[in-house]
């Protein structure tokens, strides 16, 4: 009676781990990294011409578990990899930011004044670059730029239905921000240092 008994219990154990798979939904960067591309481009244009190609990332599932997994569930039910910018709260925080641009930032980022921080927000590198009439809107602009710019990781995880993307979204930009950044432009390093494109 005590074989039976130690089969039962060996099939169980086994069977545990399959009982209990968890499908992780994964955030698609490559997805990520396209829309803000898109987003950026259209915020501060693309006049910069040491535009790098995006790091390319190791395809998912490659893991032996993965692999099982992706057998057990087809690909067809797979997540989609688009990431939506397309929301009228999401064009609405670009217009805006993209008019800050145009009519403040741009010519402070291009003289040092203003640079992008590794975070994905803005800052106020070299205040004495900012004529003394000039601060406090050089200082309400870069407060308006950031305000928008964390509302707009926000609106975008929302928008796709992973509010848990946030952060990851906010560090994919970040990158894309600095990666089109114009020639002379300064930026964050990963340690944040000031540096000058």
């Amino acid at each position: 009676m005590r074989k039976p008994l130690k089969w039962i219990t060996l099939a169980a154990l086994l069977a545990l781990p399959v009982a209990c798979v968890t499908i992780n939904v994964y955030f698609p960067e490559a997805a990520a990294q396209k829309a803000a591309e898109q987003f950026v481009d259209k915020v501060i244009g693309s006049q910069a011409k040491d535009v790098a190609p995006p790091v390319e990332q190791p395809p998912l599932g490659t893991s032996p578990g993965a692999m099982l997994l992706d057998l057990v569930i087809p690909s067809a039910y797979a997540q989609s990899a688009d990431i939506n910018i397309q929301t009228p709260q999401i064009q609405a925080i670009q217009s805006r930011m993209r008019d800050r641009f145009a009519n403040v930032l741009a010519k402070y980022c291009a003289s040092g004044a203003v640079g992008f921080t590794r975070d994905g927000l803005v800052a106020v590198r070299d205040a004495a670059k900012v004529p003394l009439a000039d601060r406090a809107g050089v200082n309400a602009a870069v407060a308006d730029e950031n305000r928008d710019r964390q509302a707009v990781y926000r609106e975008i995880a929302l928008a796709n239905g992973h509010a848990e993307w946030e952060k990851q979204i906010q560090g994919t930009f970040a990158a894309q921000w600095i990666q089109q950044a114009h020639p002379g432009w300064y930026y964050q390093d990963a340690s944040g240092a000031w540096k000058q494109k």
